[in-house]
């Protein structure tokens, strides 16, 4: 996939406190951060499909992994601006809450959505895989615009809220069509690592079955 999950965040940093479900949360424990450093009391981040890009709510504060070191130990960031960024240390904490979500499942959705688009086939069985598009770096924002959209249009209403989250889920999707109509995604078409073609996302080519 194009987008992480901390990709999410720097479009919208309270995502893990408006819109995270019991079901995609992958891991429950306490654990200690000193410095960059995050440290298990149980449990294991391989376990729980932790991975650079991951998120997570650590004593209430949203961070993201830069690296799993072990099953239970990893370097965590504050977000920040560039997924190559130097990682800035949190807040520490001693035996603090972590909670890890994940929006693997949406993101996969709009994912295929993207490729299919861009006329490749998810599945990796036609002429042209994800591995023929040689500017993935210029989808990452068009897939976490809809991955918001999907993740909002799925919440439940903000109660009492300014702006509920049917009307992000709205405004992420006026945003999805308008990076649609803006990116183009460059296709190598003979696996010799050079784009012969580009495509713009905003024209779907439809095909009689």
């Amino acid at each position: 996939m194009f987008a992480l999950d901390r990709d999410l965040l720097v479009l919208e940093p309270a995502l893990l406190r408006d819109a995270a479900w019991a079901g995609q949360r992958t891991l429950i424990v306490n654990a200690t951060l000193i410095g960059t450093t995050l440290t298990l009391a149980a449990g294991s981040f391989a376990d729980a499909g932790v991975e650079p890009g991951s998120v997570a709510l650590f004593d209430g504060l949203a961070i993201e992994f830069v690296e799993v070191l072990s099953p239970t130990e990893a370097t965590v960031s504050l977000l920040r601006a560039r997924r190559d960024g130097p990682a800035l240390p949190p807040p520490p904490g001693t035996n603090r809450p972590l909670r890890v979500y994940s929006y693997g499942p949406q993101r996969e959705l709009v994912h295929r959505a993207v490729l299919t688009m861009a006329g490749v086939d998810p599945d990796g069985d036609g002429p042209l895989t994800e591995a023929s598009i040689t500017n993935p770096g210029d989808l990452v924002r068009l897939e976490a615009l809809g991955t918001l959209e999907l993740v909002y249009a799925a919440a439940d209403p903000a109660a009492g809220g300014p702006v509920t989250h049917a009307q992000r889920a709205d405004m992420y999707r006026r945003r999805f069509h308008e990076e649609r109509g803006r990116v183009s995604v460059f296709i190598d078409l003979d696996a010799d690592g050079i784009a012969e073609a580009r495509r713009n996302l905003a024209l779907i080519n439809l095909t009689r079955a």
